[in-house]
């Protein structure tokens, strides 16, 4: 059997003839070569997704399978890939190896810094195919989505009500437990939705941010206003339009 010769480590002998990139191995440079061809020869037997490395096929295929063969030794989480461990485990280390050139954020993953980076560069890359808005993140734009499709993938366990977001949900859910986690700093008054504790909060800032157009009079609550604006405008012949 031949001997494959040797390589000195650092050496990239192997190069590219369409973008002059090399390898360190004629097998690297072959699959490199799929990014300009196309060429995806490994398909999911499950789904038909096709993928250029075979690695890459074996962590997709962990979607149908559940597998989640990499934990971490802190929390026990399991996770599909190893880079997904790698990143996770930051969370309890606190690093931050990635950081913005422009404001010197820095933060525990790739992915989080690129998202991140459109805040400075305005970039907005998912579109919605039904009318024309555009997101900074894929998962921003399949939330939109629901608006058009009308799903509403969480449920409430107790009443069966389901939600096109976790977050309406979470906030419903304060129905059924009784649960008022935002409390007043100055008179412990506890509500069950942030904004009814900044309307509540109006009590002691002394805050009227609702102003009636016609006699500059102004309100704490917008309810108040509507009430005033029947009697103010009635006063002054104006046809309450706004109302």
């Amino acid at each position: 059997m031949k001997r494959q010769k040797s390589i000195p480590t650092g050496e990239r002998p192997y190069r590219c003839d369409v973008c002059d990139k090399t390898f360190a191995s004629k097998p690297k440079l072959n699959v490199h070569h799929r990014v300009h061809t196309g060429e995806r020869p490994y398909h999911c037997d499950v789904c038909n997704a096709t993928f250029k490395q075979v690695q890459h096929l074996k962590v997709h295929q962990r979607l149908h399978t559940g597998e989640h063969p990499y934990r971490c030794d802190v929390c026990n989480a399991t996770l599909k890939q190893v880079q997904h461990l790698k990143v996770h485990q930051r969370l309890h280390t606190g690093e931050h190896p990635h950081r913005c050139d422009v404001c010197n954020k820095t933060f525990s993953s790739k992915g989080n810094l690129k998202v991140h980076q459109r805040v400075h560069t305005g970039e907005r890359p998912y579109h919605c195919d039904v009318f024309n808005a555009t997101f900074k993140q894929g998962q921003h734009l399949k939330v939109h989505q629901r608006v058009h499709t009308g799903e509403h993938p969480y449920r409430c366990d107790v009443c069966n009500k389901a939600f096109s977001y976790l977050q309406h949900l979470e906030v419903h859910q304060r129905v059924h437990t009784g649960e008022r986690p935002y409390r007043c700093d100055v008179c412990n008054k506890t509500c069950k939705y942030l904004q009814r504790l900044k309307v509540h909060q109006r009590v002691h800032t002394g805050e009227r941010p609702y102003p009636c157009d016609v006699c500059s009079k102004t309100f704490s609550y917008k309810d108040n206003l509507k009430r005033h604006l029947l009697s103010c405008c009635k006063q002054h012949s104006i046809i309450p339009w706004c109302i």
